[in-house]
């Protein structure tokens, strides 16, 4: 897939203005991370990685490699090249990240939801709430957590491939929001890592943390999280404190 150019556009730039035009300004929009927000993959992942590091004689514990799920694959590997102590080579990249598919794969071969995550999207596609998903993840490893979720074919999803950068860098976060057409100020986006809040951040969105994916309450906070549920469940409920009303709920 092609890779699309930098969003960090001139604000002069016609087409900013163009996609402006067709913002709603009174509509809010949820943006959501995927892996250990809506689904249970976060310790897959991490096991996945420590395996394939171990294969390649490369030990490496595995809280170390939980800190960084979710960032980009360039950090990811500078990371590691500083925990084994040398660079990896291009090839030696490709090798491991092939080979966390693999494993990935082998050891979660069915994905599944966190506590509230189907009930959350169904309600928001119910109330034509708008909402998308931005992940660093890659069509096709994603695919099974999208089935796994319900997502149906129309829900924007954004994925690494489409954009030049990834978390903490905002991109993935602004093509959701341009595609969703609403406003980056009524963008929240809702995350379970550091990695997330910190774009948000970067990106002039406010984001809601999740405990889901490993992080403490106070790291969230510490990144950016304006407000931290335990999970989509407890996101669902409080829906109302972020000015989005469900019906049947008392506004």
């Amino acid at each position: 897939m092609p890779v699309a150019p930098s969003l960090a556009r001139d604000p002069c730039d016609p087409l900013r203005a163009a996609e402006a035009a067709t913002i709603d300004p009174d509509m809010r929009a949820l943006i959501f991370d995927l892996d250990g927000t809506l689904v249970d993959t976060v310790y897959a992942h991490v096991f996945a990685w420590q395996r394939a590091l171990l294969e390649s004689g490369h030990p490496v514990d595995g809280w170390r490699i939980h800190r960084r799920i979710g960032m980009s694959g360039g950090l990811f590997t500078r990371a590691v090249a500083r925990e084994i102590g040398r660079d990896l080579t291009d090839a030696e990249v490709a090798a491991l990240q092939r080979r966390h598919g693999e494993i990935f794969r082998e050891i979660l071969p069915v994905r599944r939801p966190l506590p509230g995550a189907v009930e959350l999207l169904d309600a928001l596609r119910s109330n034509r709430v708008v909402h998308g998903i931005a992940t660093s993840g890659r069509h096709p490893e994603i695919d099974g957590s999208l089935e796994a979720l319900g997502v149906p074919p129309e829900t924007v999803v954004v994925d690494r491939g489409d954009v030049q950068r990834a978390k903490p860098e905002p991109d993935l976060f602004l093509a959701c929001q341009e595609r969703l057409g609403v406003a980056i100020g009524d963008c929240y986006v809702i995350g379970d890592a550091v990695w997330d809040l910190l774009a948000a951040r970067r990106a002039g969105m406010l984001s809601v943390g999740l405990l889901t994916g490993g992080y403490g309450e106070e790291e969230l906070r510490a990144a950016g999280a304006f407000r931290v549920y335990r999970d989509a469940a407890d996101l669902l409920e409080s829906l109302d404190g972020l000015g989005i009303v469900l019906s049947g709920a008392q506004g």
